[in-house]
């Protein structure tokens, strides 16, 4: 067995913004059999590394001089069933929407509101993936990797995790530390189907009936509608997350902005629309050279071809400056900057 590395490799399409940057190495791993092999050898664990998915939540803005580690174990084993809930033990490199469109299939419930997010399986329990009402975290029992600084493979169950919105233990304590090889889910047969988000509702009433297919046919028709495909216009999805606000302050800025909308989250704090805040500002549409802000939806930010990371730089500041000066609040990036 020998490692599936490549030296020099352009990233351009190894992340969805697809800006230009290099790395030194780069190293793919179907086993965790590789994994320990790179862990072994002594010239290549020298170097800085950086551990990437499918690449749809991060951006490289500028040359990496060291290894780039993507896992790449696939498959999908059921371990454990009952009457109520059937376990999956899935590969950190399946494709998550293919993992999601696997179990709707089967009629396994929990996931089917995160239906359409781009990336991989490995990075779904790292930024406790959420949308349309449910969090990855409500459905994950346990995540299984291997530790870079200790050699050796270690297993979190999910209260072990510490998830919290857009956030793990892997993304914080964690953070470029663990190469995630598997994660085991939870799924319902008996289901439970969340449909009262802001205009999940209206979609499903083109159908007969609301089930896990058009409940996950709803969910990728709003989704088309406003976020723009990767493929077509490089893009890294929503770029900033929601500001966490107490409800003190949310009660202030509705006296204000009538309109803002708000999310539940928790008994004391509430979730403010980044996308709203971004748009009253002005940046919907708006562009620096070849980066912009896209014209359907204020949270995404877009390469139109051949950008530049300094614009992208820019572009973040100017809308961090305004949203702060204009309501006060900071909006924290969700994009992984490197």
């Amino acid at each position: 067995m020998t490692l599936n590395l490549k030296k020099n490799i352009s990233l351009r399409d190894k992340h969805t913004f697809r800006l230009n940057a290099r790395a030194a190495y780069f190293i793919s791993f179907s086993s965790t059999q590789e994994i320990f092999m790179y862990l072994e050898d002594k010239a290549l664990y020298s170097h800085p590394f950086f551990i990437l998915g499918s690449g749809s939540n991060c951006v490289f803005t500028k040359d990496f001089e060291g290894v780039i580690l993507q896992p790449a174990i696939r498959g999908i084993q059921k371990i454990q069933e009952n009457d109520a809930y059937v376990w999956l033990r899935v590969g950190a490199g399946e494709n998550w929407d293919s993992f999601v469109a696997y179990a709707v299939e089967h009629n396994y419930g929990g996931i089917e509101n995160l239906s359409y997010i781009p990336g991989n399986v490995g990075a779904a329990p790292i930024q406790n993936i959420g949308a349309y009402g449910i969090e990855v975290k409500d459905s994950i029992e346990k995540v299984e990797g291997i530790h870079i600084n200790k050699k050796e493979s270690i297993t979190y169950n999910k209260n072990d995790c510490h998830f919290a919105y857009r956030t793990s233990i892997f993304k914080e304590a964690l953070s470029n530390k663990i190469i995630i090889t598997n994660v085991t889910f939870r799924l319902a047969k008996q289901h439970r189907l969340i449909t009262d988000y802001t205009g999940v509702k209206e979609e499903l009433k083109k159908y007969n009936e609301i089930t896990l297919q058009t409940l996950r046919k709803a969910i990728i028709n709003i989704r088309q509608r406003k976020l723009p495909d990767p493929a077509v216009i490089p893009n890294a999805g929503s770029f900033f997350k929601n500001p966490i606000v107490s409800k003190e302050k949310v009660r202030a800025l509705k006296n204000s902005y009538p309109l803002l909308p708000i999310f539940v989250h928790s008994e004391r704090e509430e979730k403010v629309s980044a996308a709203w805040l971004i748009e009253q500002c002005g940046f919907k549409g708006q562009r620096i050279g070849n980066i912009g802000v896209s014209e359907n939806h204020a949270l995404v930010l877009v390469n139109y071809g051949n950008g530049h990371a300094q614009d992208l730089r820019e572009l973040i500041i100017a809308i961090q400056k305004s949203v702060e000066k204009t309501f006060g609040l900071h909006l924290e990036p969700e994009v992984n900057i490197i």
